[in-house]
């Protein structure tokens, strides 16, 4: 018979530490700082930030650290409490057609939706996951209103001042950073399909820069385009010597 799971405490930044003690005051526990059980309840974390005061919480997630080729997209979304909640699910759990209706939805109903896009130039000089941060903090800053509180899919911080909380496999767990990869999700594939119409020959349109048996053979076969990230294996090996690819 399975035991009980374990709280998992997520960093937050703030007075507060690990205990809940005010650092300012070395005071006795203040509030508590766990947030969040393993379990269904997609609305857990948001309950429990507001449980901490905090009022508008935004869920925030990438897209596209894995290609060879385009951006890498982050989304910071406040829900607020007017939004409709069926159908916000893990981005990768969803049909195209059902991604497409929840992002509609969220751009419509939420308090508010930032993005951030940061190209392969960019990826290629800072590496993919400062990159992918960098992304989350443009993000984040084109909140209107603000956040006072973030919810971050994965293991790692920005360099924001926000208080914010890491969750691993948040985007399955959270339907504040689900709604963000939703966003994330959708806002990358259109722009790989409008790259698609420039540089046709390697099939954006088809795989979105990942690593598929097609997108490898036509950069063997052409080399590189613009939009390819020049540090990645199974790119850099073509880099110095591109082709032109037919029209």
């Amino acid at each position: 018979m399975e035991g009980p799971r374990k709280a998992i405490c997520l960093w937050r930044a703030g007075p507060f530490d690990a205990g809940g003690r005010d650092r300012r005051t070395n005071d006795g526990p203040q509030r508590p700082c766990r947030l969040g059980r393993v379990n269904k309840d997609l609305q857990r974390f948001e309950t429990e930030a507001h449980a901490l005061g905090y009022r508008r919480v935004a869920g925030v997630d990438e897209a596209g650290r894995g290609p060879l080729a385009g951006p890498v997209v982050a989304s910071a979304v406040i829900l607020g409490d007017e939004i409709r909640l069926d159908g916000i699910d893990d981005s990768k759990q969803l049909t195209p057609q059902k991604r497409l209706t929840a992002y509609q939805r969220i751009c419509r109903e939420a308090l508010a939706v930032g993005i951030g896009v940061i190209d392969a130039d960019i990826i290629d000089r800072i590496n993919v996951l400062q990159a992918a941060l960098l992304a989350m903090e443009v993000a984040v800053a084109h909140l209107d209103p603000q956040a006072d509180c973030l919810l971050i899919d994965g293991t790692h911080r920005t360099t924001l001042s926000l208080p914010q909380f890491t969750i691993p496999k948040g985007d399955a767990r959270s339907v504040s950073i689900a709604a963000a990869s939703i966003v994330a999700k959708v806002t990358r594939d259109r722009l790989m399909e409008g790259y698609h119409a420039q540089y046709p020959a390697y099939r954006f349109d088809r795989h979105k820069g990942y690593p598929t048996q097609v997108h490898r053979e036509a950069v063997r076969k052409y080399g590189c385009c613009p939009i390819h990230r020049v540090t990645f294996r199974g790119v850099k090996e073509y880099a110095r010597s591109p082709r032109v690819p037919p029209e």
